[in-house]
Parts: structure tokens; C-alpha cells; sequence
């Protein structure tokens, strides 16, 4: 599965924008322009797009067969709305973006002018840098698009090195969602936990959870929740309580996170059988 070759017009060279637009150029297709306003995002865009041109959007739409929206979620709509209100979309065009939170519908008012929206996001964080390109290597992106043009936005994904996985436009807040509570709140509990070993005086705290995280991790992406382990998933209850008690003079928000983590395994564990409904009954207890 390929896409013919395109000249294709970013809109940002925010860190998403000029790695997929990188990304593009490496698989054959032109670069018909970039846009990038901040100092920060032009030199992101000398880096990693120096053949293409610095071009206001409007611009960047005359000059290209698809253009890629790689806007923050919140500008998206009023950015599109307004290019269109203004004539700049024109008929056979391919329009995509990569917000996480929306499918196709925000794209609507592309509709109007015969351009053809399309929703692929990319499931990484992303630095900006030339090392993202190695990072896209079956990487998983979210893919909706009307259903004829479904190919068209998979043959991208394929062209970027990546794999698409189609998600419904009502389910998009939802896949959202679940990027955010495993990747940012895993970042969250990271820092906190290093700051609990930072507070006892150990010196590199990474290199103390490297190991031990890296295998949960990979455990967990492999078994889903059928590797519980740790105190919690043990029901020990007399643990978890202590556990509590040190984290009574370490900040409020990482006493809440840890609470509220291990009500969430406490009561998987439960649904797994591994404790018994009164050693639930306990560690919530605890845990209120």
C-alpha cells in the first residue's frame, strides 16, 4: 500500500509537524512549504525540512496537493474554519491533521470547496528531533476518514513507517484519553517516585527504577493486568498501610496519586481473584 507521490504543505513545523513532514520527504513525496512562525519553529524547520520554503498558509494551500495540519487540538477548527471562509481550500484537495483528540469533523468546513479530510494521528511523543524518524518505525497511528478515503489515509501512515489502526470519529476523545492516562500519567508517577527516592538520598533514582519499571512496562503491554504484582495485588495489607504513613510529609499530590493507583489495582486484584473480598474491604480502608 502506497500513496502516489504528493506535494504536500505542513502546517506546523511544531515538533509533530516536521518530523512527519521529514518523514514525507524521506518516502519521495515534495514538500511544497512549511509554516512556521516562532524562532524555535524555524529553526526546528532548517533542521529538518531545508529544501522547503517558509510560506504563510494560505500560500502553502495553493501550492500543495495535501496539506497537514500539525496544530495544537485547541487552534485546529478556527485555523481550517477561517482558510475556508476564506476560498483557500480548492476541489480534489487532500486535507489531514494529526490532533489526537478529533476525527474528521472539524474538518468540515473543507468539505464545502471538494477537498477531502482526513484524521491521522501518530501514538509518540515526539522531540522535534532527527531521532523521531527511528521512533515512527511501526509505530501505531490513529486513522479516520470518510470510508472511501480510509485507503488513502492508511497508504500515508504505511508511507511514514507506520501502522494504522482505524478508530470510529465518536471513539477519537476516548482514544485520546487513553494516550494521555497511559503516557502522561506514567511520566507523572515516574517523577514522583524519583522524588521519593531523591528525599532518602538516593543519588540517581533512574537508574534505580530503569529496570524494575522497564519490565512492568513490558509485562503489562503483553498481559494487560494479568501480571498484578507488588504489595496490592498480594493483599498485604499491613505493607500498604505502612506505605501510607511514610508518604504522610511527601506532597499531597503524591499521596493521592499513590492512593488512588492502588484503590484501582486493589479492586482489579479482586476481579482477578488474587485477594479475598474482606482483604479488599481492608485496603480500602487504608486507602481512603
Amino acid at each position: 500500500m502506497h500513496a502516489p507521490r504528493l506535494g504536500i504543505g505542513i502546517i506546523s513545523a511544531g515538533r509533530v509537524g516536521s518530523v512527519l513532514g521529514a518523514a514525507l520527504a524521506a518516502a519521495g513525496h515534495h514538500i511544497t512549504g512549511v509554516h512556521a512562525v516562532s524562532e524555535a519553529s524555524r529553526e526546528r524547520a532548517g533542521a529538518m525540512l531545508p529544501d522547503a520554503q517558509v510560506l504563510p498558509p494560505d500560500e502553502i494551500l495553493r501550492r500543495s496537493e495535501l496539506v497537514l495540519f500539525a496544530v495544537p487540538d485547541d487552534v485546529l477548527g478556527e485555523l481550517v474554519a477561517g482558510l475556508a471562509a476564506a476560498g483557500h481550500f480548492v476541489a480534489g484537495q487532500l486535507v489531514a491533521h494529526t490532533a489526537g483528540r478529533y476525527g474528521t469533523r472539524i474538518l468540515e468546513p473543507v468539505r464545502a470547496a471538494g477537498a477531502f479530510p482526513l484524521a491521522i494521528h501518530p501514538a509518540m511523543t515526539f522531540t522535534g528531533m532527527s531521532l523521531d524518524l527511528d521512533r515512527l518505525t511501526d509505530c501505531a497511528f490513529a486513522v479516520t476518514a470518510d470510508e472511501p478515503m480510509l485507503p488513502v489515509a492508511q497508504a500515508l501512515v504505511v508511507e511514514l513507517r507506520g501502522e494504522p489502526v482505524t478508530i470510529a470519529e465518536a471513539d477519537r476523545t476516548s482514544y485520546h484519553a487513553a494516550l494521555a492516562h497511559g503516557a502522561n500519567h506514567l511520566n507523572t508517577i515516574t517523577a514522583q517516585s524519583m522524588d521519593l527516592l531523591r528525599r532518602i538520598g538516593v543519588q540517581e533514582p533512574g537508574n534505580t527504577l530503569r529496570a524494575l519499571m522497564s519490565a512492568s512496562l513490558d509485562n503489562a503491554l503483553r498481559s494487560g493486568a494479568g501480571l498484578l504484582t507488588g504489595p496490592v495485588a498480594r493483599g498485604d495489607v499491613g505493607t500498604v498501610q505502612a506505605h501510607v504513613e511514610s508518604l504522610a510529609n511527601d506532597p499531597q499530590e503524591t499521596t493521592d496519586s499513590y492512593r488512588t493507583l492502588s484503590r484501582a489495582t486493589a479492586i482489579r486484584a479482586r476481579a482477578q481473584g488474587l485477594i479475598s473480598e474482606a482483604t479488599l474491604r481492608e485496603l480500602l480502608g487504608i486507602l481512603e
